[in-house]
């Protein structure tokens, strides 16, 4: 059993002034790490408009490398432009992963757009900065994956990896929705798509994780982590239905990999799980894990999937 020790919250969006666009919400955090900080890429939203609906953007905080609780930059603006009326992603961008490309910084991305008989739809964009990752460019008005025979419904949390000169890229699946009080739930499985370009990608649409609490079993960011010859994911899981500010929100779990195909799943290794009281009490969700230093810490949303921001933690060991 691994054992995570908790360092409390990082980055709270409502101590953040003078930026209307990021007034809560600090979703799916991902890391670029440079010399002297940490540069740690989220998603955020505005206030809801007068119809109580809400725009999602994609920014960045950057945390003192010796200091991650001390934070030296935040972004003026969005890294990324909402797009045009009708495209894919018109009115949001989440999640985001980053990755470097030689001199350059690729971001994949969630685009969500409205509709009228379920709430929304997403699919998975690509951009690239020029800029050390301060803003980037669309490499398209539309997205490099989306639904298709085996992907029917919404692909979106992408998580993108390099091994071995191969292109990985993790998501999450909509298999179905489910009516809840007259109103629809999506429900998600994990999968991956192959790529040798970054671009042209790959995929089987299998789930690669099994479900465990039930059948329509809401599995999310999937973080994959290669340490002592294992793939390690870490991602997060919920009930399909009424799963709000109670105990069947997101927990982590955990699962394994020699070859990154067959995963064995086994959540009481995890070693993290919601606190007695404060900001992630109910539910935690969306990992990320990376090395700085010699050392090994997750990143994770807090109650309400990162209203208030997200947190960090220390693995106490290694991964093995």
């Amino acid at each position: 059993m691994f054992k995570w020790k908790k360092l409390g919250l990082v980055f709270k969006p409502q101590e953040v002034e003078g930026r209307s666009w990021l007034k809560e919400f600090a979703q799916a955090p991902a890391t670029l790490i440079f010399d002297d900080y940490v540069r740690v890429y989220f998603s955020c939203r505005p206030l809801p408009d007068e119809q109580g609906q809400y725009t999602s953007y994609s920014a960045y905080v950057d945390l003192n490398r010796y200091n991650l609780f001390e934070i030296v930059n935040v972004a003026q603006t969005p890294i990324l432009e909402l797009g045009e009326l009708g495209a894919f992603d018109e009115f949001g961008t989440y999640p985001v992963s980053v990755i470097r490309s030689g001199s350059d910084v690729l971001a994949y991305y969630g685009g969500w757009t409205r509709c009228e008989s379920i709430p929304f739809t997403v699919a998975i964009g690509a951009a690239v900065s020029h800029n050390n990752g301060e803003s980037f460019n669309k490499l398209g008005k539309g997205p490099v994956l989306s639904c298709n025979i085996d992907d029917p419904f919404v692909l979106s949390g992408p998580k993108i990896r390099r091994f071995n000169d191969r292109w990985y890229l993790w998501y999450v699946a909509g298999t179905e929705w489910l009516e809840n009080n007259g109103k629809p739930d999506a429900v998600y499985k994990i999968r991956m798509a192959t790529s040798e370009d970054g671009l042209n990608w790959v995929r089987d649409g299998r789930n690669i994780i099994e479900s465990r609490i039930e059948e329509n079993e809401c599995q999310a960011s999937p973080d994959v982590f290669f340490r002592n010859n294992k793939y390690h994911m870490f991602f997060c899981y919920k009930y399909s239905l009424n799963f709000r500010r109670n105990d069947r929100g997101y927990r982590i779990g955990y699962a394994a990999s020699d070859d990154m195909v067959n995963w064995l799943r086994d959540d009481t290794k995890v070693g993290i799980d919601i606190s007695e009281e404060g900001w992630d009490d109910q539910s935690i969700a969306y990992p990320h894990v990376f090395e700085l230093d010699g050392e090994i810490y997750m990143l994770y949303l807090g109650n309400e999937v990162g209203r208030y921001g997200f947190g960090l933690a220390q693995l106490e060991g290694d991964l093995s």
